[in-house]
């Protein structure tokens, strides 16, 4: 067994001992395996021990990988930035986009998606603590940018993303707990969302045990970068 297959299974095991602490069935829980920086041997090793969904934060080197492994079944997530001159590249590859702050993004992934492919899966990123050098709208302007969203042609508004600034437990704790708060309260708006994407390896058993549908995993799987 592969190094990269005994951290999955050690993250999996993370994520069973965090949803038993909450109550939650370990199976409303998706593991998304953050492969930035790491080479396409890397990801055949992690889908080789049963992993499917990856997540890159730099687009190109994510492209590179996509075409790299078209002979494999895979979902990819694109989940850092998106500069306007990307978008086109973002919405011809990637199945997912967790990292929506702007209209003008949202628009130009919707209207460069190529006919031949699904709905672009989407989250809108929403920085909570208010991270000066981070992505993501403002909690208040979350309601009026998913309104926006769910109703462009090829995209699918499936939840929300949050990225706590560095901290102690309890204050990552309330980020998490905040997102939660916030994705119910979008849900009883009206939209149909089922993703909260939140959690890495240093805080998913506090993001799941706050509600996180989603974990976005690299060290704990790849190693250190």
């Amino acid at each position: 067994m592969s190094t990269i297959a005994q951290n999955l299974q050690r993250v999996e095991t993370r994520i069973a001992s965090a949803c038993q602490a909450a109550g939650r069935d370990q199976a409303s829980v998706r593991l998304l395996a953050v492969s930035k920086t790491f080479g396409a041997q890397e990801v055949r090793l992690a889908h080789a021990a049963g992993q499917r969904a990856f997540g890159e934060n730099y687009i190109q080197e994510g492209v590179d990988k996509i075409q790299a492994l078209q002979d494999l079944d895979l979902e990819w997530h694109c989940i850092g930035p998106i500069q306007s001159n990307k978008t086109r590249l973002v919405a011809a590859h990637f199945d997912w986009v967790h990292s929506i702050d702007r209209l003008k993004t949202a628009e130009r992934l919707s209207a460069q998606r190529p006919p031949t492919l699904p709905p672009l899966q989407v989250c809108i990123q929403v920085n909570l603590d208010g991270g000066e050098n981070k992505s993501g709208v403002a909690p208040d302007q979350a309601l009026v940018l998913a309104q926006a969203v769910a109703v462009l042609p090829n995209l699918q508004l499936r939840g929300i993303m949050t990225i706590p600034e560095p901290g102690d437990e309890e204050s990552t704790r309330a980020v998490h707990a905040q997102a939660h708060a916030l994705w119910l309260q979008l849900k009883s708006s009206g939209f149909k969302l089922d993703t909260l994407s939140m959690g890495m390896s240093s805080d998913l058993d506090v993001a799941v045990q706050e509600g996180s549908t989603m974990v976005r995993i690299g060290t704990a799987i790849f190693g250190q970068r």
